[in-house]
């Protein structure tokens, strides 16, 4: 029995810039804590070989630290790693493969291939065919040669690659680095070893992508996984395990309140998040003046405890009800713009409505500070 472990789209480097600093800077963190991870997970499995199958750095331009530390990670693994450029840090003739190799940071146990190769493994009797990218886009398929690679007769027979597979992934991912949805079958595979689609996917028996082992978006895909494959005789089909290994959580979350009770569901729902959550909330609907504020109290709260909170308040409405302005003692002039502010329609409704939450929310902190003395 043969075992491996296969991951891809590792993204080292990658910038958060959206978020902010405090938040950008642990999530980056967490792209080498995966690869730690994964190195325990293949000692703890006793794997022959981890196969990283593409985009191993997010750019060519990537720190010399930051190679030093990734190839540092793999430590925690003193099997052999066989590794394929993708089209994030494709083998360009400088390229950050070539940076790794001037700073001497390539482990022994390191099989990089930088062009098309069978990397062979006697000790386990496996030959793994090899397609990295040499360029950031192709638009021919770099695994046809695949086809008619010869390897060790009786050994295993593992495929490499970075791309689309066609016609099955989404079309905007289809247009270049393509794979033919039938390489497995044409090349006599026992298994193929894909990257670029960050989610965890089965294309055949034989063919799967293991995802990212790091969410880095909130695109529901089934991110956030590595996959332990064992092999038993050429020709019979793998079998395939996924295995979490994410840190983070990615959620993003769009709830509108029409009534109190929804607004009780998104609280509820907020307060099960903790330190691993990634968050991206969109609220719309309308709430009056009370629970506008307890909103905003839970999102305090919320932001507080978990990892990070993005939220967009712009689809809600406040709607103070005449109790709620009668409370803020809204009198003579200022009542009457709040008033013609609740009145607004059409293209200045947005406006209007912002305009209406700054000044209520004066007003609620004008009366909260009371006299001043």
């Amino acid at each position: 029995m043969t075992k491996i472990l296969h991951t891809a789209d590792w993204q080292i480097g990658r910038l958060y810039g959206s978020f902010d600093p405090d938040d950008a800077v642990p999530l980056a963190e967490a792209r080498f804590a995966a690869v730690e991870r994964l190195a325990s997970l293949a000692t703890a499995e006793a794997v022959d070989v981890v196969v990283v199958a593409g985009d191993v750095f997010d750019a060519q331009t990537v720190s010399a630290r930051s190679i030093r530390r990734l190839f540092n990670a793999l430590d925690g693994f003193k099997g052999p790693w066989v590794m394929i450029p993708g089209n994030h840090d494709a083998a360009l003739a400088e390229s950050v493969w070539t940076h790794a190799q001037r700073l001497g940071a390539l482990p022994a146990q390191l099989h990089l291939a930088l062009e098309p190769r069978t990397v062979e493994l006697p000790a386990c009797r496996l030959a793994l065919l090899c397609a990295p990218l040499t360029q950031r886009h192709t638009y021919g398929d770099l695994t046809e040669w695949f086809d008619q690679a010869s390897t060790p007769e009786g050994w295993l027979r593992i495929g490499v690659a970075h791309g689309a597979v066609q016609g099955v992934l989404a079309e905007d991912i289809d247009a270049a680095n393509p794979i033919a949805p039938d390489r497995a079958l044409r090349a006599r595979l026992d298994y193929l070893a894909l990257g670029d689609w960050h989610g965890t996917r089965q294309m055949d028996s034989h063919t799967w992508y293991s995802g990212t082992p790091e969410p880095d978006r909130f695109k529901a895909n089934d991110s956030g996984q590595a996959l332990l494959v064992q092999l038993n005789q050429p020709g019979d089909a793998p079998l395939v395990q996924v295995v979490k290994t994410a840190q983070f959580r990615w959620q993003q979350i769009e709830h509108p309140i029409h009534v109190a009770s929804d607004l009780a569901a998104l609280i509820a729902t907020l307060d099960k998040l903790g330190a691993s959550d990634v968050l991206d909330l969109a609220v719309s609907g309308q709430v009056d003046l009370a629970d506008h504020t307890r909103l905003i109290q839970a999102l305090g709260t919320t932001e507080a405890r978990v990892r990070s909170v993005r939220s967009d308040l712009s689809a809600l409405q406040l709607a103070p009800t005449a109790q709620d302005i009668a409370d803020l003692h809204a009198d003579g002039y200022v009542g009457e713009v709040i008033q013609e502010l609740r009145d607004t329609t059409g293209d200045d409704a947005v406006r209007a409505q912002d305009a209406l939450a700054l000044l209520t929310t004066l007003l609620v902190q004008r009366n909260t500070a009371g006299p001043s003395a």
